[in-house]
């Protein structure tokens, strides 16, 4: 079951979310539910915004890495790994539900960021929750986006089913079940990119929600020397043939 909290108005610096959701909410969180926040109204409260004539140099700033470069009509996508270290599109910094003249950049920790709310809405409630903070983003051989979890606390973001067996009694090897990006995934279906509901509630996945120790989002992320397809087509070749033209310089040096 998933249903949205609505009644949100314009989020500001410094309100705080905890005291809003549960406002929304109006008592009707149970134990074991999973709130799914945009990551856009955690980005205002924070104050992570600036001024909408600084968006290239915004990027720039939240970049760590470049992956892929590709020029269009309208300029040049920048597919990039951030500062939280996820690969993106202009590093996650957004004009969408943001104020004119203003861009929104990503929660500088969002795992921290998820872990303080659900802190705060234990402590408030006396139930047990979990916190999944939500960003929108492209995917590598598909068209579209969806929303993904950049942020989590207090529950399992990965659902490890190796060892298991299926249901003709073969055992699965390799299946890890990216249960966070699932549940923001189907959040967004609920929420909309532009009805106003920033957060949504998911009831009946209790069985994934436990301490606050728990692995955040972070853990969702594929470290670099394990990614097959870390760079763009036009990155690698040009790395490739920086290494060739070194070593082919080498080699008449040491001649």
């Amino acid at each position: 079951m998933v249903f949205t909290l609505p009644g949100f108005g314009e989020i500001v610096a410094g309100d705080n979310l905890g005291a809003l959701i549960l406002e929304a909410a109006q008592s009707r969180l149970v134990d074991g539910d999973i709130l799914a926040v945009t990551s856009k109204i955690v980005s205002k409260a924070e104050g992570r915004q600036r001024a909408a004539t600084d968006r290239e140099q915004a990027i720039t700033d939240e970049t760590v890495r470049v992956v892929a470069t590709r020029a269009h009509p309208g300029g040049v996508t920048r597919i990039v790994e951030n500062r939280q270290g996820l690969i993106m599109a202009a590093a996650g910094v957004d004009t969408s539900n943001a104020p004119d003249g203003i861009v929104l950049l990503l929660p500088i920790d969002p795992d921290a960021s998820a872990r303080a709310l659900c802190t705060a809405l234990r402590a408030r409630t006396g139930l047990r929750l979990g916190v999944i903070i939500t960003d929108t983003a492209g995917r590598a051989w598909r068209e579209g986006q969806t929303d993904i979890a950049i942020g989590a606390a207090g529950l399992a973001v990965l659902d490890d089913l190796r060892g298991t067996a299926d249901t003709s009694g073969r055992q699965l090897d390799v299946t890890v079940a990216a249960v966070a990006d699932e549940i923001a995934g189907a959040a967004d279906l609920i929420k909309g990119k532009t009805s106003g509901n920033p957060v949504a509630v998911v009831r009946g996945l209790g069985h994934l929600v436990g301490a606050l120790t728990l692995a955040g989002a972070s853990a969702l992320q594929r470290p670099s020397e394990n990614d097959m397809f870390r760079l763009g087509t036009n990155e690698a070749y040009a790395e490739g043939f920086a290494a060739g033209r070194a070593a082919a310089l080498s080699e008449d040096t040491a001649e």
